[in-house]
């Protein structure tokens, strides 16, 4: 947190008054909204209140809990192959990070908003985006057929610096030669290491996480952060680093320092995702961000084997696993079943089974998780754009803490502009105690400056103007971030390796909050059960 959100948070809590956006907002009719998912069932299960026994109980074969992107994909491969005999519980928010919402017709991502082209290892997501239809030919060749309304259109990055847009995110305007030199220079590292192989013959990263190379060798760069292995190769350029920070943030919600130097590398080497209708580094992306995909897996897996239910207790239960929880209507209720799996973030699967310690892992190998702050804009009218740099996909800030706006309309294609649009704007804030009490504490107007931020250092005073509606949502605890060690945490192997009447998945397996990890590990799951 900077310092004026520090000093920002404490007048709040001191309830000294604030002239801010949010305020002339709710003064102008400008309706505002906050939501906490999960945070009000979270803090009553770390409380340890417990409802009262079950009610009623009822009979399954396979039960799931949390219906993030890994317990919706296990339950659409299970069902796939043929196992009818499954429930999956919701959980406090349907979908999870992968959520989303509509202002009527305008539809926004409340989480995440866009999965890269699928890299040649991750099978599983190549076969689930054929299912849907999105490859359209070809889904497991080099250079599959994508279906051209959902790979992002161009233009699709630019970034606000000295005062005026450059196309793409990597800082041109008002660098030096040697600024410049130097960020090729690690183009072509990168270039180099998307290639390179471990003396195991695999590729040194890799998505999934667990395909990589094991070898000793590159492994090692888990022990030193990121910020100290581009220190150490000569990358030292301001511009340069404040791109690599930006990075780090988006997809770990840390900085460079605080970031697994393997990590760090594996962000720009592990993807290898191919098109023959698109470039390289494409995106797939729709108006609701990854709400389409839990959309077609939901579909797969039946209406009758999926609703909402909360759990607070997972335990053995003579020859089957007892999955104790509350439905809709807060009636106490169980699940008797043959296998669990427990499809939730680790820090929450800890409060629900005891048998985390004696599976190996304990608190002490829980990821750091950074929270998110997803906040969505509807606006009457477009603002006005600079004829030669329009508006983008991805619009970003150079030097802003946030990590800018993506346009929920820019793959609709038409003669002319929709009428309305909806700019979705993110922020991550790392694992620490000032941004969890200002995330629980849920001071609007402290959030909705920081959320506005990028927004009104681009259009300024006229960006309010064309405002019909905010609906921000925090996401405490929203992933893990990869710090120095996260490779060899014995807690998280461990669970990867379990293979019992209880069985994990979810991207916390691997450290690290990535679509294709957490349905990575959903697959996994799903052929333990199969006894694959």
């Amino acid at each position: 947190m900077t310092r004026r959100e520090v000093l920002r948070l404490a007048a709040l809590l001191a309830g000294l008054p604030l002239a801010t956006g949010c305020q002339r907002l709710l003064r102008a009719g400008v309706p505002l909204t906050l939501q906490q998912p999960g945070m009000a069932d979270g803090h009553r299960l770390r409380s340890g209140i417990r409802p009262p026994p079950p009610q009623a109980e009822r009979h399954c074969k396979v039960a799931i809990v949390g219906s993030g992107v890994a317990g919706l994909f296990a339950a659409w491969r299970l069902v796939r192959q043929g196992m009818s005999d499954l429930q999956l519980l919701n959980g406090p928010e349907a979908d999870g990070n992968a959520a989303a919402g509509a202002f009527g017709a305008c539809s926004y991502p409340t989480g995440a908003h866009y999965l890269p082209l699928p890299s040649p290892e991750s099978r599983h997501v190549r076969e689930l985006l054929a299912d849907m239809g999105v490859i359209e030919e070809r889904p497991y060749a080099t250079h599959p057929h994508f279906d051209e309304r959902v790979l992002v259109h161009a233009p699709d990055e630019r970034l606000w610096i000295n005062g005026r847009w450059q196309d793409g995110l990597m800082p041109r305007l008002g660098m030096d030669r040697t600024a410049l030199a130097e960020q090729q220079r690690f183009l072509a590292h990168m270039a180099r290491l998307r290639q390179t192989r471990g003396n195991d013959g695999r590729r040194v990263f890799c998505i999934p996480l667990a395909l990589s190379s094991q070898d000793p060798a590159w492994t090692a760069l888990d022990r030193i952060s990121f910020a100290s292995w581009l220190q150490d190769h000569g990358y030292r350029t301001p511009g340069l680093l404040w791109y690599l920070g930006y990075c780090c943030r988006d997809d770990y919600g840390i900085a460079p320092a605080s970031t697994s130097a393997w990590a760090g590398l594996h962000y720009f080497c592990s993807r290898g995702g191919h098109a023959d209708n698109a470039a390289d580094g494409a995106v797939l992306t729709w108006p609701d961000g990854l709400n389409p995909v839990i959309r077609h897996l939901r579909a797969g897996i039946g209406a009758a084997r999926q609703g909402p239910g909360v759990a607070w207790r997972v335990s053995p239960h003579g020859k089957r696993m007892a999955v104790d929880y509350l439905d809709q209507h807060g009636r106490s209720l169980r699940l008797l079943a043959e296998r669990v799996i427990l499809a939730t973030p680790l820090f929450v699967a800890m409060h629900l089974s005891e048998q985390l310690p004696a599976l190996g892992c304990r608190r002490e190998h829980l990821p750091p998780r950074a929270s998110w702050l997803v906040s969505n804009f509807l606006l009457k009218r477009f603002p006005a754009e600079p004829a030669d740099m329009p508006l983008a996909w991805d619009n970003v800030v150079y030097g802003s803490r946030s990590l800018g706006f993506i346009v929920s309309t820019h793959q609709q294609i038409g003669t002319a502009k929709p009428q309305r649009t909806v700019f979705t704007a993110y922020h991550a804030f790392a694992d620490t105690d000032a941004a969890h009490t200002m995330l629980a504490a849920g001071h609007r107007d402290a959030l909705y400056d920081i959320a506005a931020a990028d927004l009104e250092t681009v259009y300024g005073w006229r960006f309010n103007q064309g405002l019909l509606q905010v609906a921000m949502t925090a996401r405490g605890h929203a992933m893990a971030s990869p710090t120095p060690g996260f490779l060899s945490n014995p807690g998280l192997n461990a669970l990867r390796a379990v293979d019992g009447p209880l069985l994990f998945a979810h991207a916390d397996l691997s450290g690290m909050s990535l679509f294709e990890e957490a349905a990575w590990w959903g697959e996994q799951a799903a052929l333990k059960v199969l006894g694959r």
